[in-house]
């Protein structure tokens, strides 16, 4: 079983780093973006001792949503093309919320209201 789905794997990798290895490497370059903020969030929540998300997870996000969006264009994958979409707009949305409540927030300080 384990070598069917490596076999499956491996004749999959050679056949679109054959039929194009510059959108192979794009792909894999917005994956490893993509995941990449995990990562990030992991290690700022060790080093807080508690689950924290940072601001620049959502711009990882936006960035390695856009990468793999254009890999979905190219690749003319219509599922992945709506699913990407709606993420890279839930990440800006989400950044423009953490944007005004610091503006908020600061406002708030200024204006000595708590």
């Amino acid at each position: 079983m384990w070598q069917s789905i490596i076999e499956f794997f491996r004749s999959s990798v050679v056949e679109q780093v054959a039929g194009s290895p510059f959108w192979f490497l794009i792909g894999l370059a917005g994956q490893m973006i993509f995941g990449f903020r995990f990562v990030l969030q992991w290690i700022v929540s060790e080093y807080k001792k508690r689950s924290h998300v940072p601001v620049a997870f959502w711009y990882i996000s936006i960035v390695g949503s856009l990468v793999l969006l254009s890999y979905s264009i190219h690749r003319k994958d219509p599922v992945f093309m709506l699913g990407l979409s709606l993420n890279t707009l839930i990440y800006v949305r989400n950044l423009h919320l953490i944007h005004g409540q610091k503006k908020s927030a600061a406002g708030a300080v200024i204006s000595g209201e708590d």
